[in-house]
C-alpha cells in the first residue's frame, strides 16, 4: 500500500500482520482521496479501515496544523466509540508529530477548549460536544480536508443527523469524506448522496449479517421468569466476560445490582453515569475485575472489548439493527462467541423485525414462538391463536404465561396491545 515508513513500522510493532477484508479494500482508495462508503461487520477493523489512510495522508503535510484548526474530523455517535477511535489512532501515531484529540461530553469542556487552541491534525468526536466548541467558535473547520462517519447508522438512530446538518457546511466543498457503517437503512442512501462524492462502494459482507462464528440462540421465555434464566446461564460460565443488553437506564441499572447481590460480579453502563463511572467500568470489565457487563444500547457499537464470550439479550431492542451490533461484542478478530437472546410476549414483533432484517431465524432453545391471543371485545369465531388445549399455555392452573391479561381493548384496527400476556407461548424454559 506504499504507507509511510514510520507508519508501518508502528503497524508491525501492534502486531497487526495482514489487512482485514475492509482494510485492504478501502485503504487504497482512501490513499487516492477518493470518497469510500464502507459496509462491513462489527469487529472486522473499520477503525483502521479509515485511520491508517487518514494518518498516512497527515504524515506528507509537514507542517504543524494553524491554531484552534482540524485537518481531520471523524465523528461518532458515543463516547465510548469516540474513545476507543482516539485510542487506537493514538497507538498508531505513536512517536509521529501527528496529533489526536477527542472530545465527548460527560466532562470539562475547558480543558478540551485549551487543547484544541493549539490546532489538531485529526480530531475524534461526539455530534453534540462539537457543536458545544463550535458555538463557543473555539474551534475552526474551515480548513479540515477529510470528514469521517463512523457507525452512521446509529447517527441516524440517535437523530445526529440534525447536529449533522449543522456540523457540514463549516467545512469546505472541497474535502475527502469516508462513511462506515455495518448496516445500510434506507436513510442512509439520502446521508451518502448528500455528504460523499461518488463514493466508492465497499461492501464485504452483506448489511445486517452477524458474524459467522457467533452461536446464537432463542429462549421464549415470561417476563417474569427472565432473571432465573439468566441467572441459570450466568452459572454454567462464572469466568467468562459477559454483555447483557437491555432497552432502559433505570432497569438495566437494577439488574446490575440483582445480579451483584446474587454474586455475580456486576458493573454498568448506560445514560445516566457520569463518562468517569462509564469508563471505569469498562476498564473493570476490560481487565476481569467483573465479568458481566451489564449495559443499554449506549455500548453496542463499536466497542472492541477483548474475549467477550456471551452477548445476552435481555431484551430485544426496538431497532432490529440494534441486534447485530449487540451480539458483534462477541466472536471479535475471528474468535467464537454465543449470543442469547430472551423473547417475552410482548417482543414478538422485534424478534420479527430483527429474523427479517438478518434474512435468518434464531435457533430456538427452549419454548415455542409466542401467537397472538383473540381479543376479548372481538366476537367469537375471530383471532384464534393455535395455543395448547384447555387454554392453559403449558402452566399449571391454566394461568397464562406472560403475566397481565388480555381485556385491555385493542388498538385502531383491532390490533392487540402490546402488554404482557397478549400471546400465548409453549411453556417455559423448564418444561421445554
Amino acid at each position: 500500500m506504499e504507507l509511510p515508513k514510520q507508519l508501518m513500522k508502528r503497524i508491525d510493532e501492534l502486531g497487526y500482520k495482514d489487512p482485514t477484508p475492509i482494510q485492504s479494500h478501502a485503504i487504497p482508495h482512501a490513499l487516492q482521496g477518493k470518497d469510500v462508503l464502507g459496509l462491513a461487520q462489527t469487529g472486522t477493523g473499520k477503525t483502521a479501515a479509515f485511520g491508517i489512510p487518514l494518518i498516512s495522508l497527515m504524515m506528507g503535510y509537514g507542517r504543524k496544523p494553524a491554531a484552534g484548526t482540524a485537518r481531520g474530523l471523524i465523528l461518532a455517535p458515543t463516547r465510548e466509540l469516540v474513545n476507543q477511535i482516539a485510542a487506537n489512532l493514538k497507538a498508531l501515531t505513536e512517536g509521529s508529530p501527528v496529533r489526536v484529540t477527542l472530545l465527548v461530553g460527560g466532562v470539562s469542556i475547558n480543558p478540551q477548549i485549551t487543547r484544541l487552541s493549539r490546532g489538531t491534525d485529526i480530531l475524534v468526536a461526539t455530534p453534540g460536544r462539537l457543536l458545544d466548541i463550535l458555538e463557543r467558535r473555539a474551534l475552526d473547520l474551515g480548513s479540515c480536508d477529510f470528514l469521517v462517519l463512523d457507525e452512521a447508522d446509529q447517527m441516524l438512530d440517535m437523530g445526529f443527523i440534525h447536529a449533522l446538518r449543522q456540523i457540514a457546511p463549516l467545512l469546505p466543498k472541497e474535502r475527502q469524506t469516508m462513511l462506515f457503517s455495518a448496516t445500510m437503512p434506507k436513510q442512509m442512501n439520502e446521508l451518502a448522496s448528500t455528504y460523499l462524492d461518488r463514493p466508492i462502494r465497499i461492501e464485504v459482507t452483506p448489511p445486517g449479517k452477524p458474524a459467522a462464528k457467533i452461536k446464537q440462540s432463542l429462549h421464549f421465555i415470561a417476563k417474569a421468569e427472565k432473571l432465573g434464566l439468566l441467572k441459570e446461564l450466568l452459572a454454567k460460565h462464572p469466568e467468562e466476560r459477559t454483555l447483557i443488553f437491555g432497552r432502559t437506564k433505570h432497569g438495566m441499572e437494577r439488574l446490575m445490582k440483582t445480579l451483584d447481590k446474587a454474586g455475580f460480579a456486576a458493573a454498568a453502563i448506560h445514560g445516566n453515569k457520569s463518562q468517569g463511572q462509564r469508563e471505569r467500568a469498562l476498564n473493570a470489565f476490560k481487565c476481569g475485575e467483573i465479568k458481566v457487563l451489564v449495559a443499554t444500547d449506549v455500548a453496542a457499537r463499536g466497542l472492541d472489548i477483548p474475549d467477550v464470550k456471551f452477548v445476552y439479550n435481555y431484551e430485544l431492542p426496538n431497532v432490529p439493527d440494534a441486534y447485530v451490533h449487540r451480539i458483534g461484542r462477541t466472536a471479535r478478530a475471528g474468535k467464537d462467541g454465543e449470543a442469547i437472546a430472551f423473547c417475552a410476549p410482548d417482543e414478538m414483533d422485534e424478534l420479527k423485525a430483527i429474523q427479517k432484517t438478518m434474512k435468518a431465524s434464531i435457533p430456538v432453545a427452549s419454548g415455542r414462538p409466542w401467537e397472538t391471543l383473540p381479543d376479548a371485545t372481538e366476537k367469537p369465531g375471530r383471532g384464534r391463536g393455535r395455543g395448547r388445549p384447555g387454554g392453559g399455555g403449558g402452566r399449571p392452573g391454566g394461568q397464562r404465561s406472560g403475566g397481565g391479561n388480555r381485556s385491555g381493548g385493542a388498538r385502531p384496527g383491532g390490533k392487540p396491545k402490546s402488554g404482557g400476556g397478549r400471546r400465548r407461548g409453549g411453556g417455559n424454559h423448564a418444561s421445554s
